[in-house]
């Protein structure tokens, strides 16, 4: 499946794309039924229409109380998909505004952006505020029929790394699951999003970040998901270890997902 075809061209929804269609255990993840994007706070009325075409049936939310607050999303007319989160900031605030902010404090620049991203995803697995909407988002797959859709703020990193962890469960392989998670760095409007990126990174944490720093926050690298990766391994033992054992999914579980995903 290309990167065109998994992709839905949209105007103001960033990276929004079709996680399925990978080779599995079992067979292959099914397409039409999982999907990623960032928050749909500047959809147009055009994306709105693609979007209802969808027909979503679940919506997990990773954005905390006051990223949502600050940026509701717009939904299509008659939109009636059940919508997960939790009204505090259970996923505090977003990793790729948390490593501008730990930048901005020491030198604002491209490899000091880089260091804060790696160390950000070092423990965002294990973050308490993440953690019970990971264990949702398993849960919700597991137990609802109908397509899912799973975002964040920027759609690339809380998003990133839930949709990785679900591909680990469900035996992709590795060299996908990086395709995959890689992909947010050409998905769409690329070049738009890390525009308004810049925008709002300035805004928050000043203008000297420079341009550099920007794009390496706004984008992601192997070596992110590989230091989530390699923290899950040395905490819990492996990826499989830290879904039963963090996240709750239970043999029976996967055996609800496999028998709903994978085609």
């Amino acid at each position: 499946m290309s990167e065109a075809a998994r992709v839905l061209p949209l105007e103001g929804v960033h990276n929004f794309r079709d996680y399925g269609g990978y080779p599995c255990a079992g067979g292959r993840l099914k397409t039409g039924l999982l999907f990623r994007s960032a928050q749909h706070h500047g959809a147009t009325d055009g994306d709105l229409a693609r979007i209802a075409g969808i027909g979503l049936a679940s919506v997990i939310d990773l954005r905390g109380g006051r990223e949502r607050d600050k940026a509701p999303c717009r939904r299509p007319e008659g939109f009636a998909a059940q919508v997960f989160f939790v009204d505090e900031d259970t996923t505090g605030i977003a990793p790729h505004m948390q490593a501008a902010r730990d930048a901005a404090r020491a030198a604002p620049s491209a490899d000091q952006a880089r260091s804060a991203m790696t160390r950000g995803y070092a423990g965002m697995a294990y973050r308490p505020h993440l953690m019970p909407m990971l264990r949702r988002y398993f849960a919700v797959l597991a137990d609802l029929p109908g397509p899912s859709l799973i975002h964040c703020m920027a759609g690339k990193d809380r998003t990133g790394l839930a949709v990785a962890l679900l591909h680990v469960g469900m035996g992709v392989h590795p060299d996908d699951i990086m395709a995959d998670y890689l992909m947010t760095n050409s998905a769409g409007r690329a070049e738009e999003r890390i525009a308004a990126g810049a925008t709002h990174v300035r805004a928050s944490y000043g203008g000297a970040i420079d341009d550099a720093a920007v794009r390496v926050l706004m984008m992601v690298e192997p070596a992110y998901l590989d230091a989530a990766f390699a923290a899950i391994a040395e905490r819990s033992g492996s990826v499989d270890a830290y879904l039963r054992d963090e996240l709750g999914v239970t043999g029976t579980m996967r055996e609800a997902l496999a028998a709903r995903l994978i085609g």
